[in-house]
């Protein structure tokens, strides 16, 4: 059988969907087939409506049926992986099923903690299974019932253990609280591995062997994060990496690179080894109440200069008294004992990340700008250490991309209209080193859509918007009649919008922390007057398309914390380099953001709406052109009127049309 070219086999895939060919599309993927063939990376722009899913999967199926050649894909989000997995994938390969030799094998890969463990469920795990920090970052879950209380959500999951065939947590619902889940799964830094009685029916065991078997194998950003940071093991062996969401990836492997220290967390470490092994390491006992008052006395925030000199002894004492337990803990040194449940394996396991991150802290990398260090304190007033590296490009370019052919693809690649910054962060910093094309938006943005910016606003308060900006927000409510996707700077300044709008209209307001956010989108979709305010989670990812969602109010300027520790290092770094600190570090990053915040708005051909930034300071500051060119090109006013009366005429519309089926 003759290989299928790329456009025949996506043409089959489209049709096969009952959709029309898109240029953009085709273009997108045979670039991405190029690329799969070489070693030069591409880095693809692909708006929102392109339909890059397909673009990039099914010239990935073609390589891997074709040539034996298994292809990685990664996405930042559960929606999109959700997405390609249980639609985009299984639609790729039954549509091209008969046009190849054979069908593609498909498999999902995450990391530990997302799945049941059935040897905790069955009682047979050690009592006590701490790490000194969580390795894989948590995705977004469906919320547990408010009402359901621990001890019923566990019994519940345990039920459910019984069950399912693959022990992953997004596949129950309604989901559990994140306390109730850790009394059913363990990290992979807990697992007693080869030693477990269960071994056999391990979920995550089986996921693994499936994604050594697998064609395309769909996984996490977190899971390339932890790769990156010098795991690549996480990974199965494989050819080509796809990395959508790419804008995220930075992000997610610094979090994966982070490591974290504190006196209650290497005071477990000492219960561990006592309990668990049998062995009395004295200096280690001492180490979690020196390393907790050491601590107390730093103030929080970044440490530019390192350890101060009582951190830096107890630190250097952690060391050596885990290096000493690890060696009198050795199964065959004859001073320790092992239960036969494994706590044995998880002491050591402990012991040997205590080693690391104490060495890591010792190091100068503090000093050398390599990595960054700071203190954070809790509400509790109890504080911790952190330490991350600065910059992450090395660690992905050489660990993620040496030896792989890789695509990077996102809505959202190019900030202030340029590729240069998203690739520099990866490690690609020559120009002639990678591939990039742009796939503009099927959408004609100057008449779907305007771009209101409220220019006559005071700037927003470090807090949020003041009474102005909560008066403009009602007033384009009440045009609107609802319909708003409100995204906000933060958890507070949402809610406090939320209760001025539920005190001054009639309108129905949604909060996020008020369900769990798959049954607040679906709340909202559903209701062409409701509204849904949140943060971060809508920023990004959220897609609802028709006149249920005709306004989209940004509150300010997603800058980071300006006391953010890596943010400040970032900064110092690239003024040494002569860059505009500010411009390279901050803007780019509110950039990126406000590029994905405005991106709720049009979703389909047939959408209409506005766009309203009530941060003034993106029409009079010298940083706002830079800002707005990472925005799609909107019919732009700082006209209120014009905003409202359009919004006028949307939501008599909204009300005499049924509300749009999810995109």
């Amino acid at each position: 059988m003759a290989d299928l070219g790329v456009d025949a086999a996506l043409d089959l895939v489209v049709a096969d969907r009952g959709g029309q060919r898109r240029e953009g599309q085709h273009e997108m993927a045979r670039a991405v087939a190029e690329a799969l063939e070489g070693d030069t990376p591409l880095l693809v722009e692909a708006g929102t409506g392109t339909g890059k899913s397909f673009a990039y999967l099914v010239p990935a199926v073609l390589r891997a049926v074709h040539h034996g050649e298994r292809v990685v894909v990664s996405t930042a989000t559960l929606a999109l992986q959700r997405q390609i997995l249980t639609k985009d994938l299984p639609a790729v390969a039954g549509a091209l099923e008969g046009a190849l030799p054979r069908r593609a094998e498909v498999a999902l890969l995450k990391g530990w903690h997302n799945y049941a463990c059935k040897h905790k469920v069955s009682g047979g795990y050690p009592d006590e299974a701490p790490t000194l920090f969580e390795v894989e970052a948590p995705a977004e879950h469906p919320g547990a019932d408010a009402d359901e209380g621990l001890g019923a959500q566990v019994v519940r999951v345990r039920e459910w253990v019984g069950t399912t065939e693959t022990g992953d947590r997004d596949e129950l619902v309604p989901g559990v609280s994140d306390r109730a889940w850790r009394q059913v799964s363990v990290t992979k830094m807990d697992c007693i591995g080869q030693r477990c009685p269960m071994l056999a029916e391990c979920f995550p065991e089986r996921a693994k062997n499936a994604a050594r078997e697998a064609d395309v194998v769909v996984t996490n950003h977190a899971m390339l994060g932890i790769a990156a940071s010098g795991s690549p093991g996480v990974l199965p062996e494989h050819d080509a990496l796809v990395v959508d969401e790419a804008h995220e990836l930075t992000s997610r492997s610094r979090s994966a690179a982070t490591a974290e220290l504190s006196g209650p967390s290497v005071e477990r470490m000492s219960r561990m080894v006592r309990r668990h092994a049998g062995v009395l390491v004295p200096e280690l006992e001492e180490c979690g109440a020196r390393l907790a008052a050491a601590i107390i006395a730093v103030p929080a925030g970044r440490l530019p200069d390192g350890l101060t000199p009582a951190l830096q002894e107890v630190v250097t004492l952690l060391a050596a008294a885990c290096r000493e337990a690890l060696s009198l803990t050795k199964p065959s040194g004859g001073g320790a004992k092992d239960g036969g449940d494994g706590g044995l394996q998880m002491a050591r396991s402990a012991l040997t990340l205590g080693v690391e991150i104490a060495d890591r802290l010792l190091s100068d990398n503090v000093a050398q700008r390599r990595d960054v260090l700071w203190c954070d304190e809790r509400s509790d007033g109890s504080k911790r250490l952190f330490v991350a590296p600065l910059e992450v490009a090395g660690l992905v370019a050489e660990n993620l991309f040496t030896d792989h052919s890789v695509v990077l693809t996102s809505a959202t690649l190019r900030i202030g209209g340029q590729f240069t910054p998203a690739a520099h962060d990866v490690g690609l910093h020559d120009a002639s080193a990678y591939r990039e094309l742009e796939v503009p938006a099927p959408f004609d943005y100057a008449r779907q859509a305007i771009r209101y910016v409220a220019s006559s606003l005071p700037a927003p308060a470090a807090g949020g918007g003041g009474p102005e900006a909560l008066a403009e927000i009602v007033a384009l409510l009440e045009a609107s009649r609802g319909g708003c996707l409100g995204l906000f700077s933060s958890r507070r300044a949402a809610e406090r919008a939320a209760e001025h709008v539920r005190e001054t209209t009639d309108l129905p307001v949604m909060c996020q922390g008020e369900d769990s956010i798959g049954e607040l989108v679906r709340a909202f979709r559903e209701d062409p007057e409701a509204s849904l305010f949140g943060t971060l989670s809508l920023w990004q990812g959220v897609d609802v398309a028709g006149l249920t969602n005709r306004l989209v109010i940004i509150d300010r300027i997603p800058f980071p914390r300006p006391d953010d520790p890596v943010v400040q290092a970032r900064s110092e770094v690239a003024a040494k380099r002569g860059a505009n600190a500010f411009l390279a570090v901050s803007a780019a990053h509110a950039a990126l953001l406000l590029a994905q915040g405005a991106g709720r708005l049009i979703r389909s051909t047939s959408d209409r709406g506005v766009v309203a930034i009530l941060d003034s300071r993106i029409s009079t500051a010298r940083y706002g052109s830079f800002l707005l060119r990472s925005l799609p090109p909107m019919w732009p006013t700082t006209n209120g009127e014009i905003a409202r009366s359009a919004l006028r005429r949307l939501a008599e519309e909204a009300t005499q049309v049924p509300a749009a089926a999810d995109a």
